[in-house]
C-alpha cells in the first residue's frame, strides 16, 4: 500500500512539473512574439526618421552654398524640417481620410441592406451615421451649437484651409516668376555700374552666375573665379546666396543704408542731410571677390559690411 501511494506521489510530481513547463515554454513563446514586434516596430521607425532626416540633409546641402552664418544655417534647416514634417502630416492625414471614407462606405452599405429589417443596437449605431437612416431628432434651431464638435464642419474647414494654401501656393509661384531689374556695380575699390533681369524667385547664386560671364569679359581677375569665391553686397549688407530676392521683396527687409526689397539705384542717401529719414530709397548693390574683401575689410566701405541677419532690425538708416 505504501508503494502503491509513493508510485502516486511520484506521478502526480511528474505531472505538476510537465504542466510546469509547459506553461513556461507558453510564456517564452509569448514573450519572444512581443520581442520580436518590439524590434520590428523600432525599425520601421528608425527608417521613416532616417530617410526622413537624411532628406532634409540632402536639401540643406543643396540650398547652402557661399557665405552663409550660423543663424542662417540653423533658420533653414528648421524651416527644411519643418516643411517636411508638413508634408508627412499632409500624407498621413489623406490616407486617414481615405481610410474614413471607405469606412463610411462600408457602413452605409450594411446600413442600406438591415435599415428596415434589424432593430440592434449595433444596426442603430450604424443608422445614426447614414443620412438616408438619421431620425430627425428635432434640434432647437434658436440654440447655438458652434461650440460643439461637428465632424462634417471641420471637414469642410480642412478642406476650405487646403484650397486657400494651394491659392496661395500658386499666388507665390506667380509672383516668383515676375522678373525685375537688378542694377548692381562690380566693386574693386571703384564701382562699375551695370543692370541685369533676374525673375524674383532667383537665389543670389543664380544672379551671380549669370552675371559672372559679362563680368568675365571686362574685368581679367574674375576669369579664373568661380561663383562661390563672389559676394553680393546689398545696403551694407552681404546676402548669403541661399537666399531669394522674393524672400526680401515678401519680408521688406531692410539694410544698413536703405531696403533691401528695392533693387533699382538712386542717390546714395547717406550723402544726404536727411540721412536719419526712413525712405524706400536705395542705392546699387555690390559684386564683390571674396579675397578683396577679406583685403579691404578694416577700410570704408568694406568695414561697413557685414552678414545678413534676418533678426537684426534696422528701424532707421544709420550714418558713420
Amino acid at each position: 500500500m505504501a508503494q502503491y501511494k509513493g508510485t502516486l506521489r511520484e506521478a502526480g510530481r511528474a505531472m505538476h512539473l510537465r504542466q510546469k513547463r509547459e506553461q513556461q515554454k507558453a510564456q517564452l513563446a509569448v514573450l519572444k512574439e512581443r520581442i520580436a514586434q518590439e524590434t520590428l516596430l523600432k525599425s520601421q521607425v528608425d527608417k521613416k526618421f532616417s530617410a526622413h532626416y537624411d532628406a532634409v540633409e540632402a536639401e540643406l546641402k543643396s540650398s547652402t552654398v557661399g557665405l552663409v552664418t550660423l543663424n542662417d544655417m540653423k533658420a533653414k534647416q528648421e524651416a527644411l524640417v519643418k516643411e517636411r514634417e508638413m508634408q508627412l502630416a499632409q500624407r498621413e492625414w489623406r490616407q486617414r481620410q481615405l481610410e474614413a471614407r471607405q469606412e463610411r462606405a462600408k457602413r452605409r452599405e450594411r446600413t442600406s441592406q438591415a435599415c428596415t429589417l434589424s432593430f440592434s443596437l449595433n444596426d442603430l449605431d450604424d443608422e445614426e451615421d447614414d443620412p438616408a437612416c438619421r431620425r430627425n431628432l428635432g434640434k432647437n434651431p434658436d440654440v447655438d451649437t458652434s461650440f460643439l464638435p461637428d465632424r462634417e464642419r471641420e471637414e469642410a474647414e480642412t478642406q476650405l484651409r487646403e484650397v486657400l494654401r494651394r491659392e496661395w501656393e500658386a499666388h507665390c509661384e506667380k509672383v516668383k516668376l515676375e522678373e525685375v531689374e537688378v542694377t548692381f556695380s562690380y566693386w574693386d575699390g571703384s564701382g562699375h555700374r551695370r543692370t541685369a533681369l533676374v525673375r524674383k524667385g532667383s537665389t543670389v547664386q543664380q544672379f551671380l552666375k549669370s552675371v559672372l560671364p559679362g563680368l568675365r569679359q571686362d574685368f581679367g581677375e574674375l576669369r579664373a573665379a568661380g561663383v562661390e569665391q563672389l559676394l553680393f553686397v546689398k545696403e551694407d549688407l552681404i546676402l548669403p546666396h541661399h537666399r531669394t530676392f522674393y524672400d526680401f521683396i515678401v519680408a521688406r527687409a531692410r539694410g544698413k543704408s536703405g531696403p533691401l526689397f528695392s533693387f533699382d539705384a538712386h542717390d546714395d542717401v547717406r550723402l544726404r542731410s536727411d540721412a536719419s529719414r526712413e525712405k524706400d530709397e536705395s542705392h546699387a548693390g555690390k559684386v564683390v571677390l571674396r579675397s578683396w574683401y577679406e583685403k579691404n575689410k578694416h577700410i570704408f566701405p568694406a568695414s561697413r559690411w557685414e552678414p545678413y541677419d534676418p533678426e537684426k532690425k534696422w528701424e532707421r538708416y544709420t550714418v558713420r
